[in-house]
């Protein structure tokens, strides 16, 4: 039986030649040191150090050398592997540090200089105020009400007790559609909803009516052909001036702060009977001390607000609701007009000119 093969040297592995290894180490050190990034760098560790490089290809022959073989050849070709794998971790650590001073370079900001970044938009500020409005009558527990803004003659006018000849209808100047046998228009209040609410509904009826409305008006820092409005309607049994007032006094310091109220001034709606002007108490000098020199309300005390009054039985039947059993009042006022009280506004153009900067000057309130 013959005895172990004492006489191998293992030197004569090619692979496996001290002289094979060492320039496979050069080979790889000096490629790592020509990595310029950290994309070469990824690439010299995959030819120097992956599975399918000479090194890996090397050290897998060591378990085919007999046991005594073994120990030279795995100190010789991992000393090799260690010291490839060091200066890869030590190019590496190089070459991130100059990435990163490079990207501080290139990427830098100068954070003095404008921006050319576009403003975000806000929700227009009549369109929260008039949200802010609806909550108000919805915590109350009114309904809100919306109709088409270009309506039929007879509910914009007929339906409200303005007939064909009636000389009210001069003092709205209305949007006519064509043909004008269509008896189409531009509604010129948010009434025509009421009408619509008091047809299709059987009261009671509790309900706010805030939109837009259109009339032949001048362009100017106080009028505008097409505005907002807020309406309000209540029909049911026993309802009377009284419960107006309380409403209104209660919308009026809710809106413009607490303890401002209203007050009635004798006037004339053909949609109501008896009518009133409301005019609201100067929420800045609140009609006392200092009055006089108070720019808001002129030195008056009272600012006008809007107009109101006990809906005409007129109404009531052209709608279909027994004025024997029902009641109601209705009440209406500028959306525009109380923005411009509450931010004390003298020009209404820029609440329609779609300038973002003065819509984000009132910030998002809801």
């Amino acid at each position: 039986m013959s005895g172990p093969n004492t006489d191998y040297d293992p030197v004569e592995v090619t692979p496996l030649k001290a002289d094979q290894v060492e320039a496979m180490r050069e080979a790889a050190l000096t490629a790592i040191a020509d990595a310029a990034d950290l994309e070469a760098l990824k690439q010299v560790r995959l030819d120097h150090a992956g599975d399918r490089s000479p090194i890996a290809l090397a050290n897998r022959e060591i378990g085919a050398l007999p046991p005594q073989a073994r120990k030279e050849a795995g100190q010789r070709v991992g000393q090799a592997r260690g010291a490839i794998n060091q200066a890869i971790a030590a190019r590496q650590a190089v070459l991130e540090a100059e990435h990163e001073e490079r990207m501080l370079v290139e990427e830098t900001v100068d954070v003095s200089l404008p921006t050319t970044r576009r403003r975000r938009g806000g929700r227009h500020p009549l369109t929260l105020q008039s949200e802010l409005i609806a909550d108000l009558f919805v915590a109350m527990g009114y309904e809100v009400a919306e109709g088409p803004v270009v309506e039929a003659e007879w509910l914009n006018f007929d339906a409200l007790n303005l007939g064909p000849d009636h000389p009210a209808r001069t003092m709205q100047d209305t949007f006519w559609t064509e043909p004008a046998d269509d008896h189409v228009v531009l509604r010129t209040q948010t009434s025509p909803v009421q009408a619509r609410t008091m047809l299709t509904r059987t009261p009671p009826i509790y309900v706010v009516c805030p939109g837009r409305v259109f009339r032949t008006d001048e362009y100017d820092a106080t009028h505008s052909p097409m505005f907002h409005q807020v309406e309000g309607l209540v029909v049911d049994e026993g309802i009377t001036m009284a419960h107006l007032k309380g409403t209104l006094d209660h919308f009026a310091s809710q809106l413009f702060g607490d303890g401002i109220t209203t007050r009635f001034r004798p006037s004339y709606f053909p949609f109501t009977e008896p009518s009133a002007e409301v005019d609201v108490k100067c929420f800045v000098c609140r009609g006392g001390e200092g009055v006089a020199e108070c720019r808001t309300c002129r030195g008056e005390g009272w600012i006008e607000w809007g107009g109101c009054g006990v809906v005409n039985p007129r109404v009531l039947v052209a709608c279909g609701v027994d004025p024997e059993v029902y009641s109601g009042f209705a009440f209406g006022m500028g959306i525009d007009r109380s923005f411009m009280f509450r931010h004390d506004l003298e020009d209404l153009r820029p609440l329609f000119e779609g300038d973002v900067r003065f819509s984000s000057a009132f910030g998002t309130e809801i």
